[in-house]
Order: C-alpha cells, then structure tokens, then sequence
C-alpha cells in the first residue's frame, strides 16, 4: 500500500498521508481511553455521591437528582473535550448543541414540565415517602411509595399502583393528611322528619363514647345540617388517629344504623309524590 501511494503520489505526500493517518489513530486511542477512564470515574464517583448524601440525611430524591445531574454534567465535558480532541471547531459544537437543544426542548416540554416539577416537590417537599395524600385535580389518592424526578408513585388502599407525573402534582392542590396525626371523620346521617331529633343524637352520641378509637380529647360535634327531600339530615364530626381512619368510619356506620334501629328511629328513603287528577 505504502509503495502503491509512493508511485502513485510521491513521496512527499505519502510521508504526509502517513503522518495524518498515525495522528488520527493516537487521538482515537487516547479519546477511547479517556471516554472508558470517564465512565469508571462516573460509577466511583455515583458510589461516593451515595455515601456521602446518605450521611449527612439528603433526602433520596434529592441524593438522587443531584447524582444524575452531576454525572451527566461530566459526561457533557468529557464530550466537549473528546470533540475538540477530534478536531472538531467549538464554535460548531456549540451551535449543534443549541440548535438540537432547541429542537429536544420542543419535543420534550411535557417531560421537562414534569422534571421541573419534581425539583419544585423535593426542594420544597409538600409530601415525602411515607405520606398519605390527596391530588384533587383528578381524585387520586394513596400513600406515596416513591418520588421521582419524572413521576411519583402512590399505592392505593386497594393495593393498586398510580404513576402521577410532577407537573401534574406541581400544579394541582394537594392535601397531605398525614401531616398531623389525627385526621376528622365527616358523617352525615339521615332520619326522618316523624323521628325525635334529640332522641338520634344522644343515640349517635353514645355510640361515638363507646368505641375505642374515636378520639375523647378531641371535640365531637353532632348537630343538624340541613333539611333534604324526604329527610331530616344529621352531621357527626369526630377525630381519630390517622392509621384508625377507614376502620373507624366503617365501624361507627354501623354502629350508628344498628343503635336506630334498638331505638326505633327510621332512617328514610328517597320518596316521590305522584297526584292523579279527579276521575283517573
């Protein structure tokens, strides 16, 4: 080959082709072996970013984030840098990585909505692991299994896994119930305009004394609410831990329905009125 282009070409220039050739190749090895230096120096440095987080209580998601940002910043240097190496003009590599970022951001905005999103929730942390919460813009709830940078996974108290994306959350009102340990059962109870008033409180009263997880210490409140169709309605306002929720609700349901009917108080049903003119 070299004696093909030496006729061919001349010496001259096939010392040079040769020269070119001998440059190419050194930088090839000498970027393949920083690009494989780069990528063990990226798993040694995310294992060192772990411990170092961990111990001193970064939250996980935060660890996390600030982990895959650091690591792909090293990734873009050492690209710059591979590059360059390569002969290849900044100038052009700084327009190409406008212009394609431009182009990705399009595409892309939804996602890049969403990681903004979940920067807002770790920073600001309205919920963390562990919490059980309410996203009323579409009625999800459940306790928060995971807090990604992209979405957060909550289970249901069905056992059913909902993937929410950050944007969504970032923009919505949340209710975090388990804030606080107690949370307030809400029930409203329906009964008869014939049934004595005083009678189906001092009944529902009694049944929130007797059950155990129906918080003392906490005010009750059972009052009248409002007048309905067919019906008189009744409210009954009290607190429980929040493990206990669900289970008291259920519970103190039943309770109540049993404890009117010992008492004879009717719980009334939907009715309507139909008047037939004289002769029908």
């Amino acid at each position: 080959m070299a004696e093909f282009l030496k006729t061919a070409f001349g010496s001259a220039v096939t010392e040079t082709f040769w020269l070119k050739v001998y440059s190419l190749a050194w930088r090839v090895v000498l970027c393949a072996a920083l690009a494989i230096i780069t990528i063990q120096a990226v798993k040694i440095i995310k294992k060192a970013l772990k411990k170092a987080f961990k111990k001193v209580k970064v939250d996980d998601g935060i660890a996390g984030f600030l982990t895959s940002l650091i690591c792909v910043g090293i990734y873009i240097v050492v690209g710059f840098i591979i590059a360059q190496s390569m002969g290849i003009d900044a100038a052009s590599i700084v327009a190409l990585l406008g212009s394609a970022g431009v182009t990705v951001g399009l595409a892309i905005q939804g996602s890049l909505a969403n990681i903004a999103g979940g920067v807002l929730i770790l920073i600001l942390k309205p919920f963390k692991v562990g919490d059980y919460i309410i996203e009323n813009s579409h009625s999800n709830e459940g306790t928060v299994i995971e807090i990604g940078l992209i979405y957060t996974k909550l289970n249901t108290i069905d056992n059913r896994t909902v993937i929410l994306p950050n944007g969504t959350l970032a923009n919505s009102s949340i209710v975090n119930v388990t804030q606080t340990p107690y949370r307030m059962i809400d029930l409203k109870l329906d009964i008869a305009y014939s049934a004595d008033l005083q009678l189906a409180k001092d009944t529902i009263a009694k049944v929130l004394e007797e059950d155990k997880d129906v918080l003392s210490e906490k005010p009750v409140v059972i009052a009248m609410e409002s007048w309905e169709a067919s019906s008189i309605r009744l409210c009954a306002r009290f607190y429980v831990l929040n493990e206990n929720f669900l289970a008291t609700r259920f519970r103190v349901r039943e309770s109540i329905k049993l404890a009117f009917d010992e008492k004879n108080i009717e719980i009334p049903f939907t009715q309507v009125v139909v008047h037939k003119p004289d002769g029908e």
